[in-house]
């Protein structure tokens, strides 16, 4: 089982989309939401409540 990338979520196996960069880093994500932060609105996870980063704080 993967955690998502940007959450930290643990993702059930045959779920979640597998995003792979040009330099080979792979990331898994649990759902749209997730994938649209990290990729497109370039957030930083730290600064949500509903991740597990910030809980870490």
């Amino acid at each position: 089982m993967a955690n998502c990338g940007f959450c930290g979520k643990v993702i059930e196996k045959g779920t979640g989309k597998l995003f792979v960069y040009e330099t080979g880093k792979s990331v898994w994500f649990c759902s749209n939401k997730c994938e649209k932060n990290l990729l497109k609105l370039k957030r930083k996870p730290r600064n949500f409540k509903w991740t597990k980063e910030y809980k870490k704080k």
